[in-house]
């Protein structure tokens, strides 16, 4: 017989990584609590702790990375435009 795996919710991921990180609790002590295996446990508070970085990178950045791609996007417009009205006017010759 299979054994059906449980799917948990990232809430719940967060809450088991958190209190791991917290170290107020042994792992054991935390995979009784939660019904988690250690591994699983050491997993998701890895995860964690190399995840939390992004949360606090400058989005700034990224922003201006956007703003100059859709200003390069307008330039290849209006040039394609551009080139497109000429065309016109040279075919009605």
């Amino acid at each position: 017989m299979t054994k059906i795996r449980k799917k948990h919710g990232s809430a719940f991921k967060a809450k088991v990584a958190l209190a791991a990180l917290k170290e107020k609790k042994t792992t054991a002590e935390l995979c009784s609590d939660f019904s988690v295996a250690a591994s699983q446990i050491c997993a998701w508070k890895k995860q964690l702790e190399e995840g939390a970085q992004a949360l606090f990178e400058d989005r700034r950045c990224t922003k201006n990375a956007r703003e100059e791609e859709v200003d390069k996007l307008h330039r290849v417009i209006g040039q394609l435009t551009a080139e497109c009205n000429f065309l016109e006017h040279v075919l009605k010759r």
